[in-house]
């Protein structure tokens, strides 16, 4: 069946400013999670999403408040452009009681179910079982939702990535897939990893419609969103999109960074999602030089504000650090 066609959505200045807005509070928030890491105020590890701030704007900007959420280790940006308040989400990263976990999550167990938000998930491929078994839970209690299920190309090598598509396409589930192709899983380049590196290519096999986008391409993106939920919606069923990326960053804080060249990260810095949409919008003159930095700003005191936030608030009470934790054998630790 073909896809529901839906007209372009027009480019206007608030917008704009909207998009703009997203990229950026991801961007400084990373930034500033950077520093911190190395501050020794943020521990464990962290993974950082600069260079892929258009997806995660992107698609969550074309869903409901009703669709769910799944996300990866690499999840900050995504908690943030759903609505997760950046004091929560950093008070999760230090580990505080007022993160949005409470503080039990830190960087790759982000979670709020209100604004169904269903993690942060630190195990490679671990998120794709669960948002099938979200949008079969929909589907018996008759709610009409999506739900967005975000996973790196690496994941197309796990069992759990096949076993999911099968189930959701047999069941014609509401389930959107995301992979987010930065092209390298930890420090193994795709076409090293894979007989197929067009990931897009194995959801064929489950008879489930895809289609590649342009990752770095804010505006593609979201459109893209728009047109595969409203598929779901009118014909049933999963449905795929690859998103072409690249992190400008390490796959984590820990990682020495030996597996590609200096040139080859600058070369995709130069087309990265901010810089082309800020060239977009100023081309187009949309957004003057004012208003960016007014916003790049606003989007800085935000996340400073969030900063004074999550040192400021308390840690778990010894006496509490049990509670919610299952032991064998009743209450005895």
């Amino acid at each position: 069946m073909s896809a529901t066609v839906l007209p372009e959505m027009e480019l206007t200045q608030a917008r704009a400013e909207a998009l703009l807005r997203q990229m950026l509070r991801i961007r400084r928030f990373e930034e500033k999670c950077a520093e911190l890491y190395s501050a020794t105020k943020i521990r464990g590890f962290l993974h950082l999403y600069i260079g892929q701030e258009a997806i995660a704007a992107g698609v969550i900007g074309a869903l409901g408040p009703e669709d769910a959420i799944v996300a990866t280790y690499r999840e900050h940006g995504h908690a943030l452009v759903r609505g997760i308040p950046a004091r929560t989400v950093m008070a999760e990263m230090y580990g505080k009681r007022t993160g949005c976990s409470r503080g039990r999550g830190g960087s790759m167990h982000l979670f709020d179910a209100e604004r169904r938000f269903f993690g942060g998930h630190a195990i490679v491929g671990g998120g794709l079982p669960l948002a099938s078994g979200l949008a079969l839970a929909d589907r018996l209690k008759g709610r009409k939702a999506v739900t967005a299920c975000f996973f790196g190309e690496g994941a197309a090598a796990e069992g759990e990535f096949h076993e999911t598509l099968n189930l959701s396409a047999l069941w014609k589930l509401p389930v959107l897939f995301l992979c987010e192709n930065n092209l390298y899983g930890m420090g193994t380049a795709l076409d090293r990893a894979t007989s197929e590196p067009n990931i897009h290519r194995h959801a064929a096999a489950y008879r489930i419609p895809a289609q590649t986008v342009d990752g770095m391409d804010i505006l593609a993106v979201e459109a893209a969103t728009r047109k595969a939920r409203a598929h779901i919606e009118s014909q049933g069923g999963p449905y795929f999109l690859e998103l072409s990326t690249y992190r400008f960053r390490a796959h984590s804080m820990f990682d020495p960074e030996l597996y590609r060249d200096r040139s080859e990260v600058e070369s995709w810095k130069a087309k990265g999602p901010i810089v082309r949409f800020k060239s977009l919008i100023s081309e187009s003159g949309l957004l003057g030089e004012s208003v960016v930095r007014r916003l790049d700003a606003e989007v800085c005191a935000e996340i400073e504000d969030a900063v004074i936030y999550a040192e400021s608030s308390e840690w778990e009470p010894a006496d509490e650090m049990l509670a919610d934790v299952y032991r064998k054998g009743g209450d005895s630790p």
